[in-house]
């Protein structure tokens, strides 16, 4: 869970001791948007922005019932970010697994390609796609409705 949480942290922290310098400089607006831009930076990237992560077991299961597509990723994955905000609200119908949290999750991931962890991987019908368009998943998604 920490691990999610490491690259958040620091761009609170580099914000911090960016706008405490442009503050001490005599820049208060400066310092205000700086902290603002990297505050922003550190929510794009923490886990708050993706809908909430099930197990890759429950995820499954979940797929199979439903068959909708597992989306796995991992907090700090630009690729998985773009993925997310191109979906907009369609990305909270998807069943999504952080792989860093979940080592079953983790495991499928790195059977599916070659033993690395490359994400976003997307399990549709139990056959793993590496890095998809929004597009394809959005199409995936209303397939499965």
């Amino acid at each position: 869970m920490m691990r999610a949480w490491i690259l958040p942290m620091l761009f609170v922290l580099f914000g911090s001791a960016v706008a405490t310098a442009s503050a001490l400089k005599g820049e208060p607006g400066t310092a205000v948007a700086l902290l603002l831009v990297f505050v922003l930076l550190a929510g794009v990237n923490s886990p708050l922005i993706f809908p909430r992560s099930v197990g890759a077991l429950e995820a499954e299961r979940r797929s199979a019932v439903d068959g909708r597509p597992v989306v796995f990723w991992r907090p700090g994955c630009t690729y998985c970010l773009r993925l997310r905000i191109r979906l907009g609200g369609d990305a909270r119908r998807l069943h999504w697994v952080d792989i860093w949290r979940d080592p079953a999750g983790a495991a499928v991931v790195r059977a599916a390609n070659d033993g690395n962890e490359t994400v976003p991987t997307v399990v549709v019908a139990g056959r793993p796609y590496v890095n998809p368009g929004h597009e394809w998943v959005r199409e995936q998604l209303s397939r499965s409705a």
